[in-house]
């Protein structure tokens, strides 16, 4: 038959991997930075259309004929790259983590065939 590939040839044991004590600080680390975030993100973004809707408070005018609420739906672009930039720098440190618990778990496999 064909060849196999050296990831086909070594044994990951999913199992094994979800229930160690790297892998939940892994997950747990990634909750503790995603869900802050994300809550954050939710309420900056839905304060804009709830402010206007429902009160007068972003009607002044902050220089000249610029309202608060025109520097309010800018900031929300700045607040979204910033969010990006902060989330990709954070994920790859979490992609390290991971790729350090599957090399781990590869050279058990190794060793245990």
């Amino acid at each position: 038959m064909g060849r196999k590939t050296k990831t086909q040839k070594k044994r990951i044991e999913y199992e094994k991997i979800a229930s160690s004590v790297k892998f939940k600080k892994l997950i747990s680390a990634k909750k503790k930075f995603i869900i802050p975030l994300t809550i954050f993100f939710l309420v900056f973004y839905f304060a804009l259309p709830f402010l206007t809707s429902y009160s007068t408070i972003l009607n002044n005018n902050v220089i000249g004929d610029i309202s608060w609420a025109w520097l309010f739906a800018f900031a929300q672009f700045i607040m979204t790259w910033v969010l990006c930039t902060v989330y990709v720098k954070k994920a790859s440190f979490f992609d390290k983590l991971a790729d350090e618990i599957i090399e781990e778990n590869l050279e058990k496999g190794e060793k245990g065939a």
